[in-house]
């Protein structure tokens, strides 16, 4: 039984539904392997951070 008028949209917007679940799926996890660092990293990562702040605050380039 082939779907006739309006439950072709119906079959549409069921497929947009499930194609942006998807595509917010593989995007969450993509960011979670991004942010996956180690705790060295994430350290190493903050003091150069505040390296670079303070020498800027010290030649006065705010």
């Amino acid at each position: 039984m082939a779907p006739r008028g309006r439950q072709w949209l119906k079959l549409v917007g069921a497929a947009g539904v499930v194609g942006v679940a998807a595509t917010g799926i593989l995007a969450a996890r993509t960011e979670r392997r991004r942010q996956a660092y180690e705790p060295e990293e994430i350290r190493e990562r903050l003091h150069q951070r505040y390296t670079r702040i303070q020498s800027r605050r010290e030649s006065g380039t705010d």
